[in-house]
């Protein structure tokens, strides 16, 4: 599916004002298993505001897909569309909680107090 004539992707929040950069080509999964198919674009914003979610390629998507929006999430706040203080974990990209623990990787262990 492609999303032309101002439409945007299942994805894409109705308060995140971004256009869609794209074909649609993942589907973002929450922790209960229910999701929207989007662009990566989108769908790196829906899965940094998920806890737990997953992402996974469509199958006509281009290779490395769902990787590139896994990586996109990692540096983004949940709700990144939302002005305010961003101080509590659960604010926070896992990038930057990783940092204030002085953790490394995207596969370490979840942040203590985060619900994410």
């Amino acid at each position: 599916m492609v999303v032309s004539g101002g439409r945007r992707c299942p994805a894409a929040h109705p308060e995140d004002p971004t256009a869609c950069v794209g074909p649609v080509v993942v589907s973002v999964l929450d922790a209960a298993g229910a999701g929207a198919d989007g662009c990566e674009h989108h769908g790196a914003r829906l899965l940094a505001s998920l806890d737990r979610g997953r992402v996974y390629a469509l199958p006509d998507a281009s290779q490395g897909a769902a990787i590139r929006v896994f990586k996109a999430a990692d540096g983004l706040r949940p709700f990144c569309w939302v002005d305010g203080p961003r101080v509590e974990p659960s604010q926070l990209s896992r990038a930057e909680n990783r940092a204030r623990h002085g953790l490394s990787r995207p596969d370490a262990p979840p942040i203590p107090g985060g619900t994410r």
